[in-house]
């Protein structure tokens, strides 16, 4: 349980970096050689990579900040586990989530030596094509907690 919890606060400070525009403490959070996969697509290897790549996005963007919610952990083996999250994202100035841009996302953590990183992180928009009754629902669920709501 206290490992399950671990990850959790992991995939929780990978927001808290984003929102914080920290390249470096966001790329810290994985290990050496891990990899991230961006909303657009954009591919991210080994610590030095993603700092890199966040840096020049957080120098040319103003970005939105996260809302996420884990919707579950498994272990598939007592040092590996897959952590499974919705996010949201709020524009700056704005005080709602834009639903265009929610997210699925997958994070995959690795125990070494007592501490959890990120092996792999994967960031997918949730544009549920056919189907915006799923769209609403996940924003709606966003909603609750960017409002302090449980969920």
């Amino acid at each position: 349980m206290e490992d399950e919890v671990d990850v959790r606060l992991l995939y929780e400070q990978l927001l808290v970096c984003w929102n914080r525009r920290s390249a470096a403490d966001f790329a810290a959070l994985f290990e050496d050689q891990g990899s991230a996969v961006g909303f657009d697509g954009t591919q991210m290897t080994g610590q030095a990579g993603i700092e890199g790549s966040l840096r020049e996005i957080f120098a040319d963007h103003v970005t939105a900040t996260y809302v996420g919610i884990v919707k579950d952990v498994r272990f598939l083996r007592a040092d590996v586990a897959v952590l499974r999250a919705v996010a949201g994202m709020v524009p700056p100035g704005k005080a709602d989530i834009n639903s265009a841009v929610n997210a699925v996302q997958t994070l995959v953590a690795v125990k070494h030596e007592n501490r959890w990183r990120i092996s792999v992180f994967q960031n997918t928009p949730a544009a549920f094509h056919g189907r915006p009754e799923l769209a609403r629902q996940l924003t709606d669920e966003l909603r609750q907690v960017l409002h302090g709501s449980a969920v």
